[in-house]
């Protein structure tokens, strides 16, 4: 689609042209701070709106799951999102784009799944073969199916506003399944958290191969960024055990390491007491640790793997997985190498 028929058919989004000339549909979302989606935080700015040490006005994030074009990710309404696709690949289809052009972040992921829960909607989407399990009726246009594989994909955008991230039309769509998105900025290796600090995974100025020395491990006594050992071990770091069938965030050396994917509620993830106020804002910022206590978060259950050397995130759920999708719906099981037809991805943008 052109510029100008993507201006008609959504006035109130932004339509953003990169080096190419080519348009994506984008939501912006206003910078907000921790105060304003966590009871009880510091009133500072959410990470996700902290670049390269720069306070941003907002961020621009895909209104839809994207297609490739040209080796080039796009933002695009009533097409088959793009699957298929490995970690390293989806990256540099965001940043072949040009200056501020990203692969969303779980730190701009999990700034919108707390805005979601603070203004009281965890959109729907298509987790019951194109429609959402809690519908009677399928709204959203096929896009692919394979009834022999189980895959039914809708295209994007194309389900009812309660899709939306905010339940408008002018959201962000297909938050909640449809196909996995993958990550940037979060890995796990040997079960330790590592990031990008704030949200510098949206800059191409931090490498985030595996090898990067620009990734970071969470000092969870103090909440600082503090550079990793390399074996999952580093003094003090989060780390995330698995005890009693439950995922739980340590300081200390892991009781139960498996190489193998584990199953946890994601309202029963915890962080031990060792763990400081300051930390556990930044696992709430990032969405990967719940911030109210008895909140119904619909039996979604976080997946994880403490036993390999790394695992990068993807999120939100797939086409079949009913309830347990979502906003708060966390992989981090698979190497970046991993592809499949339920995988896929989308872009975000900053001014610079």
């Amino acid at each position: 689609m052109r510029t100008d028929e993507l201006k008609k058919e959504f006035p109130q989004n932004e339509i953003i042209v990169d080096k190419y000339g080519k348009p994506s549909v984008m939501v912006y979302v206003k910078k907000f701070y921790l105060d304003d989606v966590i009871d009880g935080a510091e009133h500072i700015p959410h990470p996700a709106f902290i670049v390269d040490g720069k306070e941003l006005d907002g961020i621009y994030i895909s209104k839809f799951q994207n297609v490739i074009i040209d080796g080039n990710a796009y933002s695009l309404p009533g097409v088959d999102p793009a699957t298929n696709i490995d970690f390293d690949s989806a990256l540099s289809a965001c940043l072949s784009k040009g200056d501020g052009f990203h692969l969303m972040s779980a730190i701009e992921w999990g700034a919108i799944a707390l805005w979601c829960q603070k203004n009281g909607w965890l959109p729907y989407g298509n987790n019951d073969v194109g429609k959402d399990i809690r519908e009677e009726k399928y709204v959203a246009k096929i896009s692919y199916r394979n009834e022999e594989k189980g895959i039914c994909r809708t295209a994007t955008g194309s389900g009812p506003v309660e899709w939306s991230h905010n339940r408008q039309t002018d959201g962000i769509y297909d938050l909640n399944a449809n196909v996995w998105e993958w990550m940037g900025g979060l890995r796990l290796v040997f079960g330790e958290l590592q990031v990008l600090p704030n949200n510098n995974g949206a800059s191409a100025r931090y490498s985030q191969s595996s090898i990067s020395d620009d990734w970071c491990a969470i000092d969870g006594t103090s909440g600082a960024f503090i550079r990793p050992d390399g074996n999952g071990r580093t003094k003090n770091s989060v780390k995330l055990d698995y005890i009693d069938g439950r995922w739980v965030y340590v300081t200390d050396e892991l009781s139960s390491l498996s190489a193998s994917i584990r199953f946890g509620d994601f309202a029963d993830v915890s962080a031990h007491t060792s763990i400081c106020k300051r930390a556990k804002e930044l696992l709430y910022s990032l969405g990967c640790l719940p911030c109210r206590d008895g909140y119904d978060y619909h039996g979604v259950s976080l997946y994880a793997n403490n036993g390999e050397v790394e695992r990068i995130a993807f999120r939100g759920g797939r086409y079949s997985q009913g309830l347990n999708t979502g906003v708060f719906k966390t992989c981090l099981d698979d190497p970046r190498s991993y592809s499949g037809d339920a995988v896929g991805f989308r872009s975000a943008y900053y001014k610079i």
